[in-house]
């Protein structure tokens, strides 16, 4: 198996936003690697509930997500980056759970940011694959879009160190660094319709191979 083994979804236009700030070409899927304790395999009962109704998106042990951001002042922007790196822990709580209608990545997400999930989690669990090691991110901004109550959150992805391995042998598949490496997310976030305080991913786009990301 290739480690760039994830489709690229591209950035739909927003019916209640404009998203001037994201664009590019399309890039690579997304990579992997690691080692340590087995990643859960099961799929079925899906993200528990904490406190306030949020899931839980408790990661084994040899899954590591590292989010190295300051965050911004302004409180709403501060709570979009939150949830931000929320609905990305949710993805890999999905792939982990070996589940593609896991609960977690569905509170943080609607629309095509939702289907890009499901998506990606889908041909994880159809390639039989977990993921293990440490993802990072890092160089997170944030802006308003436009006269609406939108937030763009952008940010850099270095998974050198994050790997495939297989749920059945236990093998981890692994490779070098290489500029394939090195993505940029950008997630169009909004405050959720539903009761409660979060923040949910409306669209996503992630480019690839991306230089300024590196270093």
């Amino acid at each position: 198996m290739s480690r760039r083994i994830l489709p690229l979804a591209a950035l739909t236009a927003a019916t209640a936003l404009t998203l001037t700030a994201c664009g590019g070409e399309p890039a690579e899927p997304d990579d992997i690697k690691g080692a340590g304790a087995s990643a859960s395999a099961g799929g079925g009962d899906g993200a528990e509930e904490q406190d306030g109704g949020r899931p839980d998106l408790k990661l084994p042990g040899d899954v590591e997500l590292a989010f190295e951001s300051t965050p911004p002042s302004d409180s709403g922007h501060a709570a979009a980056l939150t949830d931000a790196e929320n609905y990305i822990r949710a993805l890999a709580h999905g792939i982990v759970a070996q589940d593609p209608e896991d609960k977690a990545y569905q509170f943080y997400s609607e629309g095509s940011a939702a289907q890009y999930a499901k998506e990606q989690i889908q041909q994880w669990v159809d390639g039989e694959w977990t993921a293990t090691g440490k993802d990072r991110y890092y160089r997170a901004e944030t802006a308003d879009v436009g006269k609406s109550k939108g937030v763009l959150v952008t940010m850099c992805r270095n998974q050198a160190d994050y790997f495939g391995k297989n749920v059945k042998t236990g093998k981890v598949e692994r490779t070098e660094e290489s500029l394939k490496s090195y993505q940029k997310f950008s997630l169009l976030m909004r405050p959720a319709k539903s009761a409660g305080e979060h923040w949910v991913v409306q669209q996503i786009e992630v480019q690839g191979e991306v230089q300024e990301c590196k270093g």
